[in-house]
């Protein structure tokens, strides 16, 4: 079973293989000063963006999940956002990511926040197969403007 550890400075070299992977993944590209501005972010607490990792049993990082809170209209108590969330391919099936969730999960409901939720595209059949069991699909549909 994966050990779930709060992100450090120690971390960066691992977090940041992982980083690129999750990019590639999802086709992205961003320039290498937002990656450094995302790392500083995590590892700052009064960003409000928080960031943990994954190990295996040897103690090989294999996934990280970063999240952030939000007040909310519909409740009295903020939202969490799981903003990121990234196990490695050979890790996948382990266990990493919903121990992940679960932990972002707890983090949530010790600081208060009414839910946690994620967004991830529509093909992304395996891991959308751990998240039907571990949460609800709400059935909406993400719109965006980028600026």
């Amino acid at each position: 079973m994966a050990e779930i550890a709060p992100l450090t400075q120690a971390d960066h070299d691992d977090w940041l293989a992982l980083w690129w992977g999750y990019l590639e993944f999802y086709e992205a590209t961003l320039p290498a000063t937002q990656t450094i501005l995302t790392f500083e972010r995590l590892l700052d607490p009064a960003s409000g963006i928080h960031g943990a990792v994954a190990r295996d049993d040897s103690g090989r990082t294999i996934g990280f999940a970063h999240w952030l809170t939000h007040a909310a209209t519909w409740s009295e108590g903020p939202y969490c956002y799981l903003e990121d969330l990234f196990v490695h391919p050979d890790a996948r099936g382990s266990g990493a990511g919903a121990a992940l969730i679960e932990h972002v999960r707890a983090w949530a409901a010790e600081h208060g926040c009414s839910k946690v939720y994620w967004l991830t595209q529509k093909h992304n059949d395996r891991a959308r197969a751990l998240y039907d069991r571990v949460a609800e699909s709400t059935g909406f549909v993400h719109y965006e403007i980028r600026l």
